[in-house]
């Protein structure tokens, strides 16, 4: 007579399995591992030597002096050579320096070579006893030793050193809506303001240019010749002329005096989707969905690099004087630090993990941030080393914008502007204008956004065809808008 077997799920089986394994073994969970004295000791001596081998020979004090040292120092046969201070003929030589040791040498030393020497070593001698065989510290010592000189005298003075402490946000008033410009039949996907701060030009779905009058809002002038939408304009410092990129692969410079297209630049396989123009040169850089950046001779019209190194559409690009010159940002989620006279890569930035679709250059700093859909992320030039995270902008950010106030605005996709102080990251504003009457709430979005010369307007350019301009709230003060900031004890850092 066979008796059935009742069968049981994988599931439960690995349960029953993993249950088995806990009881066996609870009784000795989370037991440490017995020390081993003579590997620790070997241990210790490794670490001493390593970390303190320069600073192993000190000057005793008198008491010990008479005593014989003690040389029970395993690694002391292995003829590593001494690379101490030969302070003075009689000094004799000690092991592992005491903290009374560390304040003679302190007191013997000539004062530059004691604020260096001694600074670096006082803290961590009582520290390497204290904490020897732990495991690694997140963070320094809380009373770490710094020496100070005081009057040019050799005196000497220990105090504790302060904890480091995050900066508080510097107040900036918050922004309002006070003009809504509306005139396109489409998206605005692009602006431009022009150097004298007179007017300003918007790039549309409609296929259109239009250039409006900053200060009253009013149309001036409509340029039409591109066949696709225009992605990018933008206006010369240095001759009187308008640029313009778009979705038909065109490359156009406008002649304001006569309003009339005079060149076109030619080579790029696919839509373009932005432009710049270099400050000091006369060159022009666009890039394209071909995941190229190409850089264009303005008056002779020729090609003079292609940067080629970007696996995808390439969103954005930035030019500045001072090296790198070129900077892009791209949909295979790298940004690029390119050489201009090389035409080379410099650097690629590979920390963001989604699209990067705007990059903005401090007006003063030598940094940049980036947008994408993780997280807005600062650089510093001129290796793209990286400086913090704003975290909180949950959604494709199309724009970034920043004035010299330190004031960084991100638009996004959602029709969300954020204002982030820029040397803390401190999200100080949120702001989703209404869309224009008319159109749906899901064409509530920012393609572009940027700050005229005087950096107390903010310009946006909006899916519901509307152009919205923002000012500064003069009626807002520290106590009706206060800055509501608690400092986190370690700032987390997300690459």
């Amino acid at each position: 007579m066979s008796v059935e077997v009742q069968k049981h799920s994988v599931h439960t089986l690995l349960f029953r399995s993993l249950k088995r394994t806990h009881d066996m073994f609870v009784s000795d969970h989370a037991k440490p591992v017995s020390l081993d004295e003579e590997s620790h000791k070997i241990k210790m001596a490794a670490k001493l030597r390593a970390e303190y081998g320069p600073v192993l020979h000190m000057p005793v004090l008198k008491e010990v002096r008479g005593k014989p040292l003690n040389s029970s120092d395993p690694l002391d046969n292995l003829g590593y050579p001494a690379i101490g201070v030969a302070l003075t003929a009689d000094t004799g030589l000690q092991k592992i320096p005491s903290e009374a040791g560390v304040q003679s040498m302190a007191l013997a030393l000539p004062p530059s070579q004691t604020r260096q020497d001694v600074a670096r070593t006082a803290a961590s001698v009582a520290d390497i006893h204290r904490h020897a065989g732990s495991a690694e510290r997140s963070q320094p010592p809380q009373h770490s030793m710094a020496l100070m000189e005081s009057g040019g005298m050799k005196n000497t003075a220990l105090i504790p050193r302060k904890a480091p402490t995050m900066p508080k946000p510097q107040w900036h008033p918050p922004w309002k809506l006070y003009r809504v410009i509306s005139g396109h039949l489409g998206w605005v996907r692009s602006i431009a303001v022009e150097p004298g701060n007179q007017w300003f030009v918007t790039g549309s779905a409609d296929r259109t240019i239009k250039i409006w009058d900053l200060a009253s809002g009013k149309l001036k002038l409509s340029l039409t010749g591109h066949i696709s939408t225009v992605r990018g304009v933008a206006v010369s410092s240095r001759s009187p002329y308008l640029f313009s990129c778009g979705e038909d692969k065109q490359v156009k410079c406008w002649d304001l005096e006569y309003n009339k297209v005079i060149r076109h630049y030619h080579g790029h396989l696919s839509a373009v989707y932005d432009l710049d123009l270099h400050p000091t040169i006369d060159v022009l850089v666009t890039c394209s969905r071909d995941a190229t950046a190409r850089v264009w001779d303005i008056r002779t019209k020729a090609n003079v690099h292609t940067l080629t190194g970007h696996t995808n559409t390439v969103a954005t690009v930035k030019c500045q004087s001072a090296e790198p010159q070129i900077i892009t940002g791209s949909h295979d989620t790298t940004i690029r630090l390119w050489d201009l006279i090389a035409g080379k890569t410099r650097a690629t930035l590979t920390n963001h993990k989604k699209s990067v679709r705007a990059v903005v250059l401090h007006p003063r700093q030598y940094t940049f941030a980036s947008g994408s859909p993780d997280n807005i992320k600062q650089w510093k030039f001129p290796d793209g080393n990286f400086i913090q995270n704003l975290s909180g902008h949950n959604a494709i950010i199309n724009t970034l914008a920043v004035n010299s106030d330190g004031v960084l605005v991100s638009g996004a996709d959602n029709g969300t502007i954020h204002m982030w102080d820029w040397r803390t990251g401190y999200n100080f504003q949120r702001i989703h204008a209404a869309v224009q009457p008319g159109s749906l709430d899901s064409e509530s979005g920012i393609f572009s956004c940027v700050f005229d010369h005087s950096e107390s307007r903010l310009i946006t350019a909006e899916a519901d065809k509307t152009i919205k301009v923002y000012r500064e709230d003069d009626t807002a003060t520290e106590e009706s808008h206060p800055v509501n900031w608690k400092p986190e004890i370690i700032k987390r850092k997300r690459f």
